[in-house]
Formats: C-alpha cells, sequence, structure tokens
C-alpha cells in the first residue's frame, strides 16, 4: 500500500478532514517555566484524525531548544518536528519560512495520502522584520489532485492585505483552475477584514455559521486560524478545547470536514 494513505480514518472515506494549527514551536512558557509540549502535541494531532494537517511555527532544528531541554525519550525531539509529529503512515513537507540565531522555523503539511515529490515554497515576506512564506504541495487524493497551500501571515493588517495579494498571484500562476484547493493557516486577522480579498481569488472560508474562535487558546476571542477552500463543500468545523488543549499552544486547532463540490 502506498505510504500517505495506510492509516484507517474515523471518517466517511467521502470526507477530506482538514485540520490547521499554529504549535508555538512546541514550547510553552518562559524562563524557569518554559515546558517542552511538543510530545503532547504529537498525541493531539493524532487524535484529530485528519487526513491533512496543515502546521505553522513548526521548528526543523534549534540549537538552544535542544540544549534546554537534553536528548531523552521525552525530550528535544531526535528528528525535525514535523516529522516528529506525523503519525504513524503520514507524507510530511516542510519547509523554513524564517532563521533565528540558534535555529529556524516554517510550515509543514502532514498528509494521510500520497504528495507530489514537487514542493513548492513562495516568499511572501512584506519586510525584513518578517520572514513568511507559502507551503505549496500536491496531495493525491482518491485521485483528485489537491493542491494543500500553508500559509502565515504577518502581524500589520497592511501586510496581510499585500500577502493575500501575492497568495492570489500564486494561485492564478501555479494551481490549474480546474482543481481544488485547500489554503490553510494562522491568518492572524484580528478584525476579520480578509474573508473578501480571498473571496475575490475564488476561494471560501470552510465554516458553518459564527466563525470558530482559536486564539488565544485559554480563552478563544479570535478566529485567527483559517481553512479556505476552492472546489469544496465543508460539511462541518470544530475547534477540540479543554485544559490539554490550551496548554499545549497559544492556538487552538480549526477542524473542518470537506465533500468535493
Amino acid at each position: 500500500m502506498t505510504r500517505g494513505a495506510s492509516s484507517t480514518t474515523q471518517h466517511p472515506s467521502h470526507i477530506l478532514r482538514v485540520a490547521t494549527y499554529n504549535i508555538h514551536k512546541g514550547v510553552r512558557g518562559i524562563g524557569p517555566r518554559k515546558r517542552l509540549e511538543i510530545h503532547n502535541i504529537g498525541l493531539g494531532i493524532e487524535a484529530l484524525d485528519a487526513d491533512l494537517v496543515f502546521l505553522q511555527e513548526v521548528r526543523s532544528f534549534n540549537n538552544a531548544e535542544a540544549r534546554r531541554f537534553p536528548d531523552t525519550h521525552f525530550g528535544w525531539p531526535r528528528v525535525p518536528q514535523a516529522d516528529h509529529l506525523a503519525p504513524e503512515g503520514y507524507d510530511v513537507a516542510y519547509r523554513t519560512n524564517a532563521f533565528t540565531a540558534d535555529g529556524e522555523h516554517g510550515n509543514a503539511l502532514l498528509s494521510r495520502w500520497p504528495l507530489d515529490e514537487d514542493i513548492g515554497h513562495h516568499d511572501v515576506s512584506d519586510h525584513r522584520f518578517e520572514q513568511r512564506g507559502l507551503l505549496h504541495v500536491k496531495i493525491d487524493w482518491h485521485g483528485h489532485v489537491v493542491h494543500g497551500i500553508v500559509a502565515h501571515l504577518g502581524l500589520m493588517h497592511s501586510s496581510r492585505v499585500r500577502q493575500v495579494a501575492r497568495i492570489a498571484a500564486f494561485i492564478a500562476h501555479h494551481v490549474p483552475q480546474h482543481e481544488p484547493v485547500v489554503l490553510a493557516g494562522d491568518f492572524n486577522d484580528w478584525g476579520e477584514k480578509l474573508d473578501g480579498p480571498v473571496r475575490e481569488m475564488g476561494l471560501e472560508r470552510a465554516e458553518r455559521g459564527t466563525p470558530q474562535r482559536t486564539f488565544p487558546s485559554r480563552v478563544p476571542i479570535f478566529s485567527l486560524d483559517r481553512i479556505y477552500t476552492r472546489g469544496f463543500r465543508c460539511a462541518a468545523t470544530f475547534v477540540p478545547r479543554g485544559n490539554v488543549w490550551a496548554r499545549m499552544s497559544d492556538h487552538l486547532p480549526l477542524v473542518a470536514d470537506l465533500e468535493l463540490a
């Protein structure tokens, strides 16, 4: 059996379950109270039973954190975080967005279904103080080519508007019009102002009714984490809640069940 399609789903086969999750680089807290949450996040991701998991703030390596959390069974992972988080049988795509003094971080896509080997990365940075990028991967789902795009937009509204315009140009140039798209990630859209510009590029927000709140995780007020689609209908959305989820990251995951339109 092809790697990436070997895991058994707990949802109907015609449903493509998609999750997006900002994992806060796998750690929480500051100073002596900083704790490693990457192992708990891995258990949480597996429990979501998602076919596609769009991740932001993922680390491939960080030397300072590896020293802080010794390399034991429950310490800093011996492999890049995306590989560590992937449930058994899942394919993994990762690309770096930003480099720091001790390491880097970027976006990842974990897939129950086979991924194309040609993994794309497109720089959408708006200024030198925020390094931002798109991860673009083609997924083979039941013989359909689905384009998965992982995004993490900037902290300023003007930057986000320009980044959405760059995403629109990227899709227009790199994604055939007849092929379905899932664009998901942390949009940092505090004022709920990006749905219109994204709709203009032919994508709809995958939510039913009131937008799902995902930030901050302990008392979610804002709907920063989004899933936008083309070629799908949204059957359901949910956000897992509770103390366990609240402690793992400052964001909660957003999950959507999609059907081909």
